[in-house]
């Protein structure tokens, strides 16, 4: 199946501890269906430290379900992604606006 949220897309959380709030996708695993998305779903991570390190305690974005990620389209509202076929190409597409999402 393609791949309806990408690494860089910006997203809006839907349902959990960070409803509401927006990010960027930094990476996507879609074995297991989770996205790290930036600033969103932090936890504190203990850091051993090193030469180039401070060490200490960390924020780190953890991985989020893609079923609690929706896109943000130009309005900036979420929306869901559709799939449109131009020319040869198949592309993403917002279902509220129509616009294509892919640059």
């Amino acid at each position: 199946m393609a791949a309806k949220l990408r690494k860089g897309d910006k997203v809006v959380v839907l349902a959990g501890k960070d409803k509401g709030k927006q990010g960027t996708i930094q990476s996507v695993d879609p074995k297991s269906g989770k996205a790290v998305v930036e600033g969103v779903n932090m936890a504190i991570r203990h850091q051993r430290q090193t030469q180039n390190n401070q060490g200490g305690r960390q924020p780190k974005a953890m991985p989020i379900d893609l079923s609690n990620l929706a896109i943000v389209d130009a309005n900036g509202k979420p929306t869901r992604v559709g799939f449109k076929v131009d020319g040869d190409k198949k592309v993403r597409v917002a279902k509220t606006t129509g616009d294509v999402i892919d640059a």
